[in-house]
């Protein structure tokens, strides 16, 4: 038998001074503590310490050349973390605030998200400390083949499929295939989130974003209300904010707000034309990480240095980055009349901001769950490219929709429901969990 507290104290002990990776393990762990203590072949195969130990953590060095012939040094990693249901697969992400810790925390909840989409797909991470920002392009193609050089040693369609994040979008994942292509001489899916022209899939760079608003229709729709007129605030202003603002503002909901390192953009007249979303794209690839310029160009206000968290809204999308939203926020936009939170974010919420929700009763759907559009879309890109097919935009947004649908479902069906409330977060882990702890069962691990 399990004793949470015993565990977690192990755990930390093992792995000190990686806060992110230890709160992320807390989260499933509390979930399924009963269902593991109920289950003793669970127990005998020591699932839970296996499962929460990466299968192989991969450390080296990046050597490149700057604009002015000076070597520089970067550090690359890859986290594979489980691959039980299938290849590993999870993004790339380059920023000079990465570590091991906050990669074996995405590695970890890689492996949960990729079960919830029932894709035969198991879960990783990467990246490096490097970052793009106030590179030159002919920079950042240097360090994307230095990075591939050495990442290519661990990585192939059937073994390991990297993607983008945060620091690496298209440009990025172009230099980096080319470069796994010029040592290997092979064209093979090794990489998703590529260029349409050369084996990617339409609707990946919005998918994440997509795929959240269609699993907030579906949270929606279980408490009877549509997104309708509903007044929607998105943090981020990248490609999973962008695929949000559109997607919601399609389906009839008002977008008032982005936000960026330097503050937040509140926009009444809703973030809700092509030209306002091209101008995000536009922002997004200048390199500059702030939001004020959209404030001048439509007429919006800017509030500098503070988030998006403090204007009344009916739903609340955080899609920047890990634990941006605090106790204080979440406590803001319950006093404030929110309805929904749907965590887009990778554990864009604090413990303590998602407990508060709970215990609010608030929905709020968990990143693992609410986040999956992305790797799904992941997954049809792998299954086009090994059946050399492309699928129109609207049949690749068809399957995603069914599986966010289906991701919500499993969510409904391993929640305990209290007066009506659905827990997703409980839901979601335990559903994921099951998927993956039944197979290391299955494959007699």
């Amino acid at each position: 038998m399990y004793n949470y507290d015993e565990f977690m104290a192990n755990l930390e002990r093992r792995n000190p001074a990686e806060g992110e990776f230890i709160q992320a393990v807390g989260g499933v762990v509390e979930s399924v503590i009963d269902l593991v203590n109920d289950n003793p072949a669970y127990i005998n195969a020591k699932i839970l310490e296996r499962i929460t130990e990466p299968d192989r953590v991969v450390s080296f060095k990046v050597e490149w050349e700057d604009d002015d012939h000076n070597v520089q040094v970067n550090r690359g990693y890859r986290v594979q973390f489980n691959n039980t249901l299938g290849p590993y697969k999870g993004g790339l992400r380059f920023h000079s605030s990465v570590s091991l810790g906050s990669f074996k925390f995405l590695g970890f909840e890689q492996t949960f998200k990729n079960s919830l989409t029932t894709l035969p797909l198991g879960g990783a991470k990467g990246g490096s400390d490097f970052s793009p920002r106030g590179k030159s392009d002919n920079e950042i193609m240097r360090f994307c083949r230095a990075f591939m050089t050495q990442l290519q040693k661990y990585i192939g369609p059937e073994t390991d499929i990297p993607a983008g994040d945060i620091g690496v979008g298209a440009k990025e994942i172009g230099y980096l295939y080319g470069q796994y292509k010029r040592i290997r001489d092979e064209n093979a899916g090794v990489l998703t989130g590529k260029g349409h022209l050369w084996g990617g899939s339409l609707i990946r760079p919005e998918a994440a974003g997509y795929g959240a608003v269609y699993f907030a229709r579906e949270m929606l729709k279980r408490y009877n209300d549509t997104l309708e007129g509903k007044r929607v605030a998105v943090s981020g202003f990248g490609n999973v904010a962008w695929g949000v603002v559109k997607k919601a503002t399609e389906l009839g909901a008002k977008v008032v707000t982005i936000s960026g390192p330097d503050g937040y953009i509140y926009d009444e007249e809703g973030v809700s034309t092509q030209e306002k979303w091209n101008y995000m794209v536009q922002l997004r690839l200048s390199n500059n990480d702030i939001v004020a310029p959209y404030a001048q160009r439509f007429g919006a206000q800017f509030i500098p240095r503070k988030k998006p968290w403090e204007v009344p809204v009916d739903l609340a999308f955080p899609c920047a980055i890990q634990n941006e939203l605090s106790l204080e926020d979440a406590q803001s936009l319950v006093a404030n009349g929110v309805k929904y939170v749907l965590e887009t974010s990778n554990m864009g919420c604090r413990r303590e901001a998602e407990n508060f929700f709970i215990a609010q009763k608030i929905p709020y759907g968990p990143g693992k769950a609410v986040n999956a559009g992305g790797v799904a879309v992941s997954g049809l890109e792998m299954a086009q490219n090994a059946m050399k097919l492309s699928w129109t935009a609207q049949e690749v947004d068809d399957k995603l929709q069914q599986i966010m649908q289906n991701i919500h479902k499993a969510c409904l069906t391993h929640s305990p429901e209290e007066g009506g409330y659905v827990n997703y977060v409980k839901g979601a882990n335990i559903a994921a969990f099951k998927r993956v702890a039944d197979a290391m069962l299955e494959l007699g691990y």
